[in-house]
């Protein structure tokens, strides 16, 4: 009786085992087949990659701004004005509405910021309050690449036209307006290794690593390097965050620790400027570039203090920016992307008024 037990309790053990196993194959099968008929996960939206046109073709290709009817208020909101940046870019966007309001169009903008470069929910908050406000169009610069997104989501809903201006990147934005950022990087890699003869240790401070500008900025330089300037060396790469405390300390360290350091990029000028106080303090000769042109930058270059700027001149990609909205209020069917101008500004040229080196003429309206 117990030999006849021991065989029947093998059975049921080997019965057990052969289900589990058809089971589990029969799982693995159904699990094969859902992964195998899921949806590839869609590429990010990256603008410097997009198929989009200069401001310049724009108006080739649509003509005249059209005048659209009613009374038009655009909403604007960018990061922070503590940033002379963004202060240049309001200024540029109340521009180019005042030349519209001149030229007949009933157009008036309101353009407010984040308490600081931090504040993703002030930030938001103040895009809803424009979509319950029924603005006629918004025209946004996130402080990161999401947090605006579901005040976005609510303006589409609104039927309220959309315009990413700069950074960070909405991606599901309309419509993109801005320069390439990438070649933000390039421009200042190429001027940077001419510079060293092709040769030497430099370094990197980046903003903040979730801004696309950032990101692109970073790699661009970084990319440009590799593949034409291979003896330069980078010793030393950290973000600050857009912070020019926190930029100048990374210099401080960084020239102690590297005595042969020859050069610095800085994702920003604010940033720029914090690193040229820390060469300063230290008496080295240390090449320093920053992307904006904002108008401190300038002083400096003039100065013989820092090397160089890429100047994205902000004044007009706000008066772009403008153009845009009316256009897409007007009916016109554009691009994703308009790309702004933008150019390397070092001792030769920091003189030279900005209309002359970008070619720069108003808008004509219908």
């Amino acid at each position: 009786m117990k030999r006849t037990g021991n065989l029947k309790a093998l059975v049921l053990i080997l019965f057990i085992v052969i289900f589990v196993t058809a089971c589990s194959s029969k799982n693995e099968t159904v699990n094969d087949t859902v992964a195998s008929t899921a949806p590839a996960e869609t590429a990010a939206f990256n603008p410097d990659e997009a198929d989009g046109v200069d401001f310049k073709q724009m108006r080739e290709q649509n003509g005249a701004v059209p005048k659209p009817s009613g009374s038009i208020k655009l909403g604007s909101v960018s990061k922070a004005f503590e940033n002379e940046y963004w202060r240049t870019l309001k200024e540029g966007m109340e521009l180019g509405a005042k030349t519209m309001k001149e030229s007949g169009i009933d157009v008036s903008i309101d353009v407010k910021s984040a308490q600081g470069e931090g504040d993703e929910q002030g930030q938001l908050s103040i895009v809803k309050d424009m979509v319950n406000k029924k603005y006629s169009a918004l025209l946004l610069s996130p402080i990161s690449d999401g947090n605006l997104t579901p005040g976005v989501e609510d303006a589409k809903k609104a039927g309220i036209p959309v315009i990413n201006v700069n950074d960070g990147l909405i991606a599901t934005a309309p419509n993109f307006v801005g320069p390439k950022a990438i070649e933000n990087g390039e421009l200042a890699a190429k001027w940077i290794a001419g510079k060293l003869n092709n040769q030497g240790e430099i370094a990197i401070v980046i903003g903040m690593p979730k801004a696309f500008a950032a990101r692109q900025r970073t790699a661009g330089f970084e990319n440009w390097m590799k593949e034409n300037a291979p003896d330069v060396k980078i010793v030393e790469k950290q973000n600050a965050d857009w912070d020019r405390s926190k930029a100048r300390d990374l210099a401080e360290t960084w020239i102690k620790k590297h005595p042969d350091l020859k050069a610095i990029f800085a994702n920003n000028d604010t940033m720029a400027l914090g690193i040229v106080e820390a060469v300063k303090a230290s008496g080295k000769q240390i090449l320093v570039v920053g992307v904006d042109g904002i108008g401190e930058a300038y002083e400096s270059i003039k100065k013989g203090e820092m090397s160089a700027t890429i100047d994205s001149f902000p004044k007009y990609k706000g008066q772009i920016s403008v153009e845009v909205a009316l256009r897409i209020l007007g009916g016109q069917q554009l691009p994703r992307v308009i790309w702004t101008p933008q150019a390397l500004i070092d001792s030769t040229n920091v003189n030279t008024p900005a209309e002359e080196i970008i070619g720069w003429e108003n808008a004509k309206f219908e």
